[in-house]
């Protein structure tokens, strides 16, 4: 799911070098939180949410695939 996550969003973004994805798991739970520059905000979160939306509901596929609740936080480098 990271690098899945990680190849989407340095596609969408002008810097992708700026992309960090991070991970955390608790039982059957997984947040997601990635990383973009404050440029690149927009780009991920797209208009009225849709492309955060995608990503969201493919990873859920994902997680559900695997019995496990995926979360997906996007922040801003500062």
């Amino acid at each position: 799911m990271k690098a899945f996550l990680e190849y989407v969003a340095r596609s969408l973004v002008d810097d992708p070098d700026a992309v960090v994805v991070e991970i955390s798991e608790a039982d059957d739970e997984v947040t997601l939180t990635l990383k973009v520059g404050e440029g690149d905000m927009g780009r991920i979160i797209g208009r009225d949410g849709r492309i955060a939306n995608a990503i969201r509901s493919l990873l859920r596929v994902m997680g559900a695939r695997d019995g496990r609740h995926v979360e997906l936080e996007i922040v801003g480098n500062d």
